[in-house]
């Protein structure tokens, strides 16, 4: 009997140690996340788009971080943030003791000064420098604090700190006046980049020498990027890959069942929304705004949503997204229902040629945009009024064609930078916007800057309001949809339901195996 005893104790003991050498295996297996997002560029001062921000949200640390679901900015590098008295113009951050680079140089408040500074004054045309317009200067008080003096009250300075944009880098590793162009970072995020190949792969590890707002690092993991959702769809259904996200194509997500016992399913709101934006500018077939309103008449965005997306979108009537303090439906109260008649009427009044023929362009391999083209095509020519030439363009070089205007409409989507409005605002609608469509309405201009200065943001309802009034009847750009997040992954991973909510945070420390 004590033999017995002794052989099931010793069999015990060895399941345990087998369980507990699985559980320390799984601590450096590396889990592979599969997405369509493109990264434009590895230095934060000369990118301006969701894949290159998911990335530098895990190698770079800012000053400020987003928890999830998080409306308001949590310290990251920074021990603390504040303005500094009342008028919202002058905001001080105390870095937190102990960041290194991974040259073991500490950072300083000079690092941090040096990163706004360059983004600034590099002002590459597809890079974050506008978010910054209100940033007048930077000073290092001393090695640990760093003040902010803002040309203007702006109550979203914290926001706009927070993301990609405010990516402290290593001043010694980084060009002041350009951008770095090799394949290597030098960030204080939870993971350092260990290998790179565009367009393919980034292979990242826990940052062991992390100081900041998270509690630890996560798993070894390795991004994987795929040209169209196609490719990504068949990684996943091979298994080449442990999680999908961003984006899997419309009917495959339509198809998702949550009780499948093979995969986690995640689907959550979104800030994301997909705007057609229209080239204003002298010479331009759509240069006149009656031209522009006739389009709204015309567009079909239910359809859109119901055909090409199956159902995994939702219309979307303005320029904020549902939820978001000040949302309204200006483009259905003012354009309520498909009119032939309606657009005809404006074209003619506007003493155009009928049809009124114009180039509409879109990123190949981003999602459903050729079949959405497509579709916007039919719906446009169905009227007999417009003529459409649809072309498709590699990522990078749809950037740079849009930033130059050299289409005349273009679908883009949007991630929310920060869960405010004016993330939608001054990027998208303001002089000299991000999206580059010439538009300038100066009373828009007024209301971006007014609604800054509320620190209460509830204040700030009104004016938005207004300006989607302004954007509606101006069409700068008309409004597609709203997208619903998914993630999925293997039944062995879990964390996926806090890796992404739309603030531009990109949680691959979340990921875990179960």
């Amino acid at each position: 009997m004590r033999i017995l005893v002794t052989l099931l104790v010793l069999a015990v003991v060895g399941i345990g140690g087998r369980q507990l050498l699985a559980s320390q295996d799984d601590r450096n297996r590396t889990i592979t996340v599969g997405t369509t997002d493109a990264v434009t560029a590895l230095d934060p001062a000369g990118a301006y788009d969701a894949g290159s921000w998911a990335l530098f949200s895990n190698v770079f640390q800012s000053l400020l971080t987003f928890e999830p679901g998080g409306v308001e900015p949590v310290p990251d590098a920074a021990k603390s943030c504040a303005f500094e008295g009342s008028g919202l113009k002058t905001y001080r951050c105390t870095l937190r003791s102990g960041i290194t680079f991974p040259s073991g140089r500490a950072m300083t408040a000079e690092d941090v000064k040096y990163s706004f500074d360059r983004v600034k004054k590099i002002n590459s045309d597809v890079g974050p420098a506008s978010l910054f317009a209100t940033l007048a200067s930077v000073t290092a008080d001393d090695a640990h604090t760093v003040t902010f003096h803002l040309a203007s009250a702006d109550a979203t300075f914290p926001l706009k700190a927070a993301t990609g944009a405010g990516s402290i880098v290593d001043r010694e590793k980084y060009p002041a006046n350009a951008l770095r162009t090799d394949a290597a970072v030098d960030g204080t995020g939870p993971y350092t980049l260990t290998a790179y190949t565009s367009n393919e792969k980034a292979v990242l590890a826990p940052n062991e020498h992390y100081e900041g707002y998270l509690s630890g690092t996560g798993r070894p993991v390795e991004l994987r990027y795929y040209a169209d959702s196609a490719k990504l769809d068949r990684a996943w259904k091979e298994r080449r890959i442990d999680v999908a996200t961003r984006t899997l194509p419309p009917r495959v997500l339509s198809e998702l069942n949550p009780s499948d016992p093979d995969q986690r399913v995640t689907e959550s709101d979104s800030a994301e929304t997909r705007n057609l934006y229209l080239n204003t500018r002298p010479g331009s077939p759509l240069h006149d705004p009656r031209v522009r309103r006739a389009m709204a008449w015309l567009v079909d965005r239910e359809q859109l949503a119901a055909t090409v997306y199956q159902g995994t979108v939702d219309p979307l009537y303005s320029l904020l997204p549902t939820g978001f303090t000040g949302h309204t439906t200006s483009f259905f109260d003012n354009y309520p229902s498909r009119s032939t008649r309606k657009a005809r009427e404006l074209l003619t009044e506007a003493g155009a040629s009928l049809p009124v023929r114009f180039t509409l362009g879109y990123g190949t391999g981003r999602g459903a945009g050729a079949e959405e083209a497509a579709e916007l095509k039919r719906q446009l020519e169905a009227s007999g009024l417009f003529r459409v030439d649809v072309k498709g363009y590699e990522w990078t070089d749809f950037q740079k064609r849009w930033a130059a205007g050299k289409m005349d409409a273009w679908a883009v989507g949007w991630v929310a930078d920060y869960p405010d409005p004016d993330t939608f605002g001054a990027a998208l609608v303001g002089t000299g916007s991000t999206m580059s469509t010439g538009y300038s309405n100066k009373l828009v201009d007024h209301l971006v800057v007014d609604s800054r200065q509320f620190a209460d943001r509830s204040r700030a309802a009104k004016d938005f309001k207004d300006i989607q009034a302004d954007v509606a009847r101006d069409v700068p750009l008309i409004p597609l949809w709203q997208r619903k997040e998914y993630v999925v992954s293997t039944e062995d991973v879990g964390g996926g339901q806090y890796l992404t909510d739309g603030t531009g945070v990109f949680r691959l420390w979340r990921l875990t195996w179960i």
